[in-house]
């Protein structure tokens, strides 16, 4: 999943949360670089890309996707979970959205000498341009959509993904239904687990 989606599994532990922001700038045994609270969300991250990279509904969302997104498939499902995420009234109703991208940003800010010096560096524009608040719109895929093809390391089509994410818009969102519950039990008993047993 993207950023918005291992925010909220971070249930507002600032180590926790930076570990699973930082977790795809972070290879290998680096991650025991990190103070204990950091190196724990490093592997919640971790466990939460296992998953939804073996759960059905992010197999049927590749399915719809790939046709343009090819071997990118996987990381335009991110963005469209975060998309659903950002929409569910259930789990930010109002401007809770908003409020809760502003507690995110703050420890990511101050936790900002910590970090990876690439995800350092992206954190003043997730900031000044609130990708997480912007994950609610439509533009704010298509755009998020063109950063996946920036980083692609071959050609991704952000462009026709994009129109495939219109196209099949309500059976995306009956996939996010089908898989945020089970992504969101297991973050929940890595919580009890590891951090409020």
């Amino acid at each position: 999943m993207n950023y918005l989606a291992h925010a909220y599994l971070s249930f507002g532990e600032p180590g926790l949360l930076v570990g699973n922001m930082i977790s795809d700038y972070v290879k290998g045994k680096r991650q025991y670089d990190y103070p204990e609270a950091i190196q724990k969300g490093i592997r919640l991250h971790r466990q939460i890309d296992a998953f939804t990279d073996q759960h059905p509904a992010t197999r049927t969302i590749k399915t719809l996707l790939k046709p343009a997104a090819g071997p990118y498939a996987g990381a335009f499902a991110d963005v469209v979970y975060d998309h659903f995420l950002a929409k569910d009234t259930q789990i930010f109703p109002g401007d809770s959205l908003n409020v809760f991208a502003r507690q995110v940003y703050d420890v990511l800010v101050e936790q900002q000498s910590l970090m990876p010096e690439k995800f350092a560096r992206m954190v003043p524009y997730m900031v000044s341009q609130n990708w997480l608040g912007n994950y609610q719109f439509t533009w704010g895929i298509e755009k998020s959509f063109e950063g996946v093809g920036r980083r692609a390391r071959y050609p991704a089509n952000p462009e026709g993904s994009f129109i495939l994410f219109t196209e099949h818009y309500a059976s995306l969102e009956t996939c996010y239904r089908q898989f945020f519950p089970d992504v969101k039990t297991l973050a929940t008993a890595f919580l009890h687990d590891h951090i409020k047993p």
